[in-house]
């Protein structure tokens, strides 16, 4: 384990000197984040100039949802989304030979190659804004509940993670994959939402809370925070810890089959 934490801090040192030569795109792209996050809380004012609630949510607690998701969102893009969006094209290259040669695992050398300080800025505006949501509540989160808050944002990490490391999988063998994690990605914005809007479709709700479980992501982890006193909590929590460690289970196995059916760009 400790080696494992100095070949990341190596990786993570030279990805911070990388973006300090680019600082112009460095400032741009925490530009272009910070306007999309800020169109989403524009969209929920205008919403909510017409109803009062969304189901069970109110508007501060659904902007502290987006906050949550944009949270998620960013972390996630700061530590694996580059690295991921990059394997398609190790595999064509043939540059996958080269990571698989690594003295580490090859699933943890792809993942933590690159980091983006852009998206950690982001993500403190994130918590931010969360803040922000949890002061016009009127409410102050426990240590317990902030624990567990942490907890789930890291849980839903995870399931993006997995589910997206999954789909790149498949470029072993159709080579161009980047369609798959590109339009799952889009599906992610789902979890902005409240989980309310789906009662009336439940076989949508069905699909994204349990085979692609985006809805579980950001919106556990906003209840925990504005809805603990629910008695389904407990309930939701065990599921989002659920699908995580399944949906991370079949993503490790795959892997695993597709490195031994990779032979190379040049065999």
């Amino acid at each position: 384990m400790r080696r494992y934490l100095e070949i990341y801090a190596i990786m993570f040192r030279n990805s911070l000197i990388r973006e300090m030569n680019f600082k112009t795109n460095f400032l741009l792209w925490i530009l272009v984040e910070a306007l999309w996050f800020m169109g989403q809380i524009v969209f929920i004012e205008v919403i909510f100039q017409y109803v009062n609630q969304i189901g069970d949510w109110t508007k501060w607690e659904v902007i502290l949802l987006i906050g949550t998701h944009q949270l998620i969102s960013q972390v996630f893009q700061a530590f694996f989304y580059l690295n991921i969006v990059n394997i398609p094209e190790l595999v064509r290259t043939g540059r996958m030979d080269f990571m698989m040669l690594l003295p580490m695992d090859t699933q943890f050398a792809i993942s933590t190659r690159q980091f983006g300080l852009d998206s950690v800025i982001n993500a403190g505006v994130s918590v931010a804004i969360i803040g922000l949501a949890l002061a016009k509540l009127g409410l102050r989160p426990t240590a317990g509940q902030v624990a567990l808050y942490t907890a789930a944002v890291g849980v839903g990490i995870t399931i993006h993670y997995s589910i997206m490391f999954l789909l790149t999988t498949f470029s072993f063998w159709i080579v161009r994959a980047q369609g798959l994690v590109y339009g799952y990605y889009n599906i992610f914005n789902i979890a902005r939402y409240p989980d309310s809007i789906f009662r009336q479709a439940p076989v949508i709700k069905f699909v994204f809370s349990w085979v692609i479980p985006v809805i579980l992501v950001a919106n556990v982890p906003a209840r925990v925070l504005v809805h603990a006193d629910s008695g389904s909590i407990g309930w939701r929590l065990a599921q989002m810890v659920s699908a995580a460690l399944i949906i991370l289970t079949v993503t490790r196995c795959v892997w695993r089959v597709a490195l031994s059916r990779y032979t190379s760009a040049s065999s």
